[in-house]
């Protein structure tokens, strides 16, 4: 494996499969497997989930909520996620714990690095959630944050797109896909990669950052070998 220590992004969207909101069994034991694979070949996984499977709090401040209490609830629907994930990987007879950025005993323990790096090394997947701990901060800023405090090779965010493109594949047929980009490539082309502040601690800190296409059969394999034809991997190039 080119890469032995790695932070997950995941949607809150991924466990939700084909249902409109909430959680569908058959796609959570997807996530499940797929991390059981690099698991068994010894990689240690770290996940960061969001919550847009339950509550997405750009929505309730777009409503008139307090853009603060709609962050808070989008972090109380992080935790559920992180709990939902636990409880298969359990079954699935796959050590994990979870950490919450904020007091959620006994639901989960405090975030605590020395705690988190002890459970990967112990083979533990390890679930983060309650975002940062503060409104205002994404899941993506989370990952890069969670990344760098375990000492992790990448990070690896889940999308249903085989990496960064020109523009959106979907509505764009003649988007073309990049293989590999440089952390100054991807700003100057102003793509979206992850957010800003995301995006700034893992350039700074020379984190790469690769996106895949992480419902395709064997990609998130392939890009444990350094294989990017499922994937873009944005570093400094050197």
């Amino acid at each position: 494996m080119k890469y032995r220590r790695i932070l997950l992004k995941i949607s809150g969207e991924t466990l939700k499969g084909s249902h409109e909101h909430g959680y569908d069994a058959a796609a959570v034991r997807k996530v499940v497997s797929t991390i059981a694979q690099a698991r068994e070949n010894g990689v240690q996984v770290a996940l960061v989930v969001g919550a847009g499977n339950i509550w997405r709090g750009v929505m309730g401040a777009s409503g008139g909520m307090d853009p603060v209490t709609a962050d808070y609830m989008g972090m109380l629907g992080t935790v559920m996620n992180a709990l939902c994930l636990s409880d298969f990987f359990r079954a699935a007879n796959i050590p994990c714990e979870v950490f919450s950025a904020v007091s959620m005993e006994p639901i989960a323990k405090r975030f605590n690095r020395n705690a988190a790096v002890s459970a990967l090394e112990e083979g533990k997947v390890v679930v983060f959630g309650g975002g940062t701990g503060s409104p205002f901060f994404t899941t993506d800023t989370t990952a890069a944050l969670r990344a760098l405090e375990m000492n992790c090779e990448a990070v690896l965010k889940a999308t249903k797109v085989d990496g960064i493109y020109t523009a959106d594949p979907f509505k764009d047929p003649d988007a073309k896909r990049f293989s590999t980009l440089t952390y100054d490539e991807a700003l100057n082309r102003k793509l979206a990669v992850m957010d800003a502040a995301a995006f700034s601690l893992c350039r700074d800190r020379n984190l790469p950052i690769i996106v895949l296409n992480f419902f395709e059969d064997g990609s998130l394999m392939r890009v444990l070998n350094g294989d990017f034809s499922a994937g873009t991997l944005v570093s400094s190039g050197k």
